[in-house]
């Protein structure tokens, strides 16, 4: 009797162990890619700083990441919050859609809430008629502007509306910010800053290490 070889290799085994190797590859790579969107949608996403208006908190080619759940969790689109966690408070570094082209992004620090009286007088900022007093802000220009110019300088008082934020950029005379285009909704909240990431230096053209890793506040 002629004795059957073993050790052949079937051609169609071969076909279906690659066909579920590749099966588990592509189940992988979706999964992963799920995860990724799901974490950006509702957790974390990164934000490149494209402007001074934050200086010295945040530079031009600093990476920052944002912490979208800290203020609740959303619809995505309909930007409608379906589980609330907390709201903004004072001094918060905040991203959002610019009122003016929610097309864009901005970021900007949280001045006031709903119900405080903001008022500012000759660049000096009050909030309920207490000057604010932080490290935060910095002026870089000494030039005062009247009020019938422009309200850069000298603005209010005004009331923030129920579910809305006064914001200033931290770099006062170089910031357009809630003193020119008033509130920002708490619907256009994207999240809170919470820490640079990585930070290039495109001026000098290197990498800025000693800021990498810094926690925003």
């Amino acid at each position: 009797m002629k004795k059957k070889n073993t050790d052949k290799i079937d051609s169609n085994d071969i076909r279906k162990k690659k066909k579920s190797g590749l099966r588990e590859n592509i189940e992988a790579i979706l999964v992963a890619i799920v995860l990724a969107l799901f974490i950006r949608t509702f957790v974390i996403q990164a934000f490149k700083i494209p402007s001074g208006s934050m200086k010295e908190t945040l530079l031009i080619g600093d990476h920052i990441l944002v912490n979208k759940f800290i203020y609740g969790v959303k619809v995505p689109f309909l930007q409608t919050t379906i589980v609330p966690i907390k709201n903004p408070k004072h001094g918060d570094i905040v991203v959002f859609k610019f009122p003016e082209d929610p097309s864009k992004d901005f970021i900007k620090r949280v001045i006031a809430v709903a119900g405080d009286v903001v008022e500012v007088r000759d660049k000096q900022v009050y909030v309920n008629k207490k000057i604010l007093n932080h490290d935060f802000g910095i002026h870089t220009d000494s030039y005062i502007f009247p009020p019938s110019v422009q309200p850069r300088d000298n603005f209010g008082p005004v009331v923030v509306p129920e579910k809305s934020l006064f914001v200033m950029g931290d770099n006062r005379d170089q910031s357009y910010d809630s003193r020119f285009w008033g509130f920002v909704d708490l619907k256009a909240l994207k999240g809170k800053a919470l820490m640079i990431y990585w930070s290039w230096d495109k001026e000098n053209f290197g990498v800025r290490w000693n800021r990498i890793g810094h926690l925003l506040k």
